[in-house]
């Protein structure tokens, strides 16, 4: 049989899987994906951890401990999810060693309610990097107006950075110069700068969702055929400017030095609207030095009935284009539309850490109070808390 996802990855695509939990960590889920599926980084989010701690069981030992210690609920979420994000570390090592630091990269977030204090961001940036403590570990900071600062200083202090929630293309272009000026800063703060990664994470379905939203209520006929072409269109206009940046002078000077390029890392790519193709969000953003993550599902399905037909970005320029002018014409304001999905996405994310808070603070008055006993195989999964450096 074909290998798929092998085929995907020849074109230059790095597969990485868009969620984690303890429960793949301690039955070896992740590092199958890893070795059989050519999984090669994992990002996380708020609302990944919270699902993860409200669906097992797997947690009730550190939280008992987190409970007997009397921690706050705001460091019992930065142990328990740090734990896990240095569990994954460990397990994606070999990818990061064998693509020498490009990829093998797993990320965590800050706290999104500080997307909008770059001081706080840096802060907390610099605290999950010594708490997490590996080499292969990505912060991702969201791509807000404040954000850009916080993601220059953070490269500067060698940490290497997952920016996250971009959704436009000027927001995109200025997401690169922060990266590239990070990196300058860091190489004058006498950072090595082949240890410093970067992703720039370009969120796709999203896009779709609410410009088809929009069309539908538009209602003409010219409307409704642009439905599910925006997302890709954007994603492509993106990709443009990156080939742009990343054959400057100026990045040229930086490459010199040791540095990596800041890939465009392809996120949202679960398909929202069931009359589209489940890989289509894959099959259209296929080109060289790109990152497609995915919820293990569209990994699935891309390795049982996807299509890999070489770079299907780089040509698709002026056809973007047109997309775009058409969206003008038939009234889609698209830096609206932009503007929206930002302040949602922030939103959403903040909405995740504080169920995220809710749930960790009733499982650890549970704890205190006996009702939530440790789990007796979590418990003792030496393996994974030897791995994980403890609670």
């Amino acid at each position: 049989m074909t290998d798929k996802l092998n085929e995907l990855t020849a074109a230059g695509v790095a597969v990485w899987l868009d969620d984690l939990s303890r429960v793949r960590l301690s039955s070896g889920g992740l590092d199958q994906l890893r070795r059989e599926k050519h999984v090669a980084g994992v990002t996380t989010n708020p609302t990944i951890f919270a699902k993860a701690l409200s669906d097992a069981d797997e947690y009730n030992w550190q939280l008992h401990d987190l409970a007997t210690r009397g921690v706050d609920v705001e460091e019992a979420v930065r142990m328990l999810t740090t734990y896990d994000v240095r569990w994954a570390c460990d397990v994606m090592r070999p990818s990061y060693d064998g693509s020498e630091g490009v990829d093998g990269r797993v990320s965590i977030e800050v706290d999104p309610r500080s997307a909008h204090d770059a001081d706080k961001t840096v802060a907390e940036a610099k605290a999950l990097w010594w708490l997490v403590d590996r080499p292969n570990l990505y912060i991702k900071i969201p791509a807000t107006e404040e954000g850009l600062s916080a993601i220059t200083d953070t490269l500067a202090e060698g940490i290497s950075v997952n920016v996250t929630l971009i959704f436009g293309l000027d927001r995109y272009s200025a997401v690169m110069e922060a990266f590239l000026a990070g990196l300058e800063q860091a190489k004058a703060n006498g950072h090595d700068l082949s240890k410093i990664g970067s992703v720039a994470s370009f969120f796709v379905s999203r896009v779709d969702s609410e410009v088809d939203k929009r069309l539908e209520k538009i209602g003409s006929e010219q409307a409704k055929a642009l439905k599910g072409k925006a997302a890709v269109a954007n994603a492509q206009l993106a990709y443009e400017r990156y080939t742009e940046v990343f054959s400057s002078d100026r990045w040229k000077a930086l490459a010199a030095a040791g540095a990596h390029p800041q890939r465009p890392l392809w996120a949202s790519t679960s398909t929202k609207n069931p009359d589209y193709r489940d890989v289509i969000y894959v099959e259209e953003l296929i080109a060289p030095g790109t990152v497609n993550t995915m919820p293990e599902a569209v990994i699935h399905a891309y390795a049982d009935h996807g299509e890999t037909r070489g770079d299907t970005i780089t040509g698709a320029y002026d056809a973007a284009r047109t997309v775009f002018a058409d969206l003008e014409s038939v009234g889609v304001d698209m830096d609206d539309v932009i503007a929206t999905l930002e302040r949602e996405g922030v939103e959403k994310f903040e909405a995740s850490w504080q169920e995220l808070l809710d749930g960790v603070r009733k499982s650890l008055e549970a704890a205190a109070s006996g009702k939530g006993a440790p789990n007796k195989a979590a418990k003792g999964n030496a393996k994974g808390a030897e791995k994980a450096g403890g609670a």
